[in-house]
């Protein structure tokens, strides 16, 4: 189909999906943060259950100048990065490019669409666990989906031209007409998980599911969410929790991107992850004192480690 692609983002998602496509041919340009030599030297390996393969060239850059103009950019960075956009999108853009957000949380959309049009902006959510181990090395613990939708609008012809080019590449996809529903279904997940690995000692799922108490608290957060997605008109049914329960009962111990940002001393994702859907359920109506619990806590362990606390 032709689509030049730009990724901005080389962590695990932006480095697994960038691979995925440039390996089925797809016209790929990886942003790259500091040395490209490794990356241009050994490609990018992806590994995981029924998938084993080297791309053993990506076209790789620092800047989005020297990328150009693409079709499709995909947005991989951390919402904590944001402000970075402002600069790293123009260089990218022409009147028909989109704008496709693979960020968590929520908020993220209408950043994109107030800077850069509405008319340009999808988002993307991956239901998926991997793990980058190295600029040059992506692992994937549990093959999910990423669902695609339009920003304020049902799918468009264009969504689905996006999607055939996934499926052309072996990535697992839906196509939804309600972008904003699909967001509150992640945060199911999201919330309890990438919250408690942090707050109850640097634990993986595994952990947490194991753990009696912290099994409940997790089944509360996500009937919070639940009841919260539906207090802002978004109807996900009262069970919507056992599909990510299940999943995750059956995936091996796996450290959410949340640990794995605190572990590396990196800025966490809490406004776009808690803060966002805490406000829009608490002005809805919903009552929310768990993720309100996770978010101050969060918000109290991130500031101490800013401020050099031990």
């Amino acid at each position: 189909m032709g689509l030049r692609v730009g990724i901005i983002g080389s962590g695990a998602v932006g480095t697994y999906y960038g691979a995925k496509l440039a390996h089925a041919g797809t016209d790929v340009h990886l942003l790259v943060r500091g040395d490209l030599s490794e990356i241009r030297q050994h490609g990018i390996f992806v590994r995981g259950e029924n998938e084993n393969f080297q791309v053993p060239k990506i076209n790789s850059y620092n800047s989005t100048k020297e990328i150009g103009l693409c079709d499709l950019v995909m947005i991989a960075v951390k919402s904590t990065s944001n402000s970075e956009l402002i600069d790293l999108v123009p260089p990218l853009l022409h009147k028909q490019t989109m704008l496709l957000t693979l960020q968590n949380g929520l908020g993220n959309e209408e950043f994109l669409a107030e800077r850069f049009g509405a008319e340009h902006v999808l988002g993307g959510l991956c239901f998926i666990a991997v793990r980058r181990h190295s600029k040059t090395e992506v692992e994937r613990y549990d093959n999910g989906l990423i669902v695609l939708g339009e920003f304020g609008r049902p799918a468009a012809p264009r969504t689905h031209q996006i999607a055939a080019e996934f499926s052309r590449a072996g990535i697992k996809y839906s196509v939804t007409d309600t972008l904003a529903l699909e967001r509150w279904r992640k945060l199911i997940w999201n919330i309890p998980f990438n919250g408690l690995s942090i707050v109850a000692g640097g634990i993986d799922t595994a952990a947490i599911v194991r753990d009696e108490n912290l099994r409940q608290l997790t089944l509360d957060l996500m009937n919070e969410v639940i009841v919260a997605a539906n207090k802002c008109g978004h109807q996900l049914p009262s069970d919507a929790w056992r599909e990510h329960m299940r999943r995750t009962d059956s995936m091996s111990g796996y450290k959410p991107s949340t640990l794995s940002d605190w572990e590396a001393g990196r800025p966490l994702e809490i406004e776009a992850i808690w803060g966002e859907p805490l406000r829009r359920g608490i002005a809805a109506g919903a009552t929310m004192p768990r993720t309100e619990m996770l978010y101050s806590l969060l918000n109290k362990l991130d500031g101490e480690r800013r401020n050099g606390a031990p």
